[in-house]
């Protein structure tokens, strides 16, 4: 009886965590930037979020790109409402700015900022399913 009891208490655990289950976990596919795109799968990385590159896309073909499983959303943190900050890496040019995530549904608002966060770049990623 009391194993009964455990696993029940067990699976109403797991159940809850899965529910509680953060909005940006998942894999996002990026939009392109110099004619390539890139599957990232968002992960928890201590108490926040990080990306990596999971597949990388070039003229609509997958292909292994250098970049591949670096990580390019960092440590971004849950601010509320859908919004994290961080820090996000630019392949393309090998620089790091200031991140900015928010999220609607499916989609997200991706932005990498510099001057104190008044001058950003945007990019709208959205879930692979």
């Amino acid at each position: 009886m009391m194993r009964v009891i455990t696993l029940a208490i067990a699976s109403w655990v797991c159940a809850g965590g899965m529910a509680m289950a953060d909005p940006l976990l998942g894999t996002w596919q990026t939009e392109p930037d110099d004619g390539a795109f890139a599957h990232v799968a968002i992960a928890p990385c201590g108490a926040n979020f990080c990306g990596t590159i999971e597949r990388t896309f070039k003229e609509g073909a997958e292909y292994t790109s250098p970049n591949r499983g670096k990580t390019l959303v960092i440590d971004m943190a849950p601010q509320g409402d859908g919004k994290y900050t961080g820090q996000v890496w630019r392949p393309s040019n090998g620089k790091i700015y200031r991140g900015k995530i928010a999220l609607d549904g499916d989609r997200m608002r991706l932005s990498g900022c510099v001057a104190g966060g008044l001058l950003c770049s945007t990019q709208t990623w959205a879930r692979v399913n």
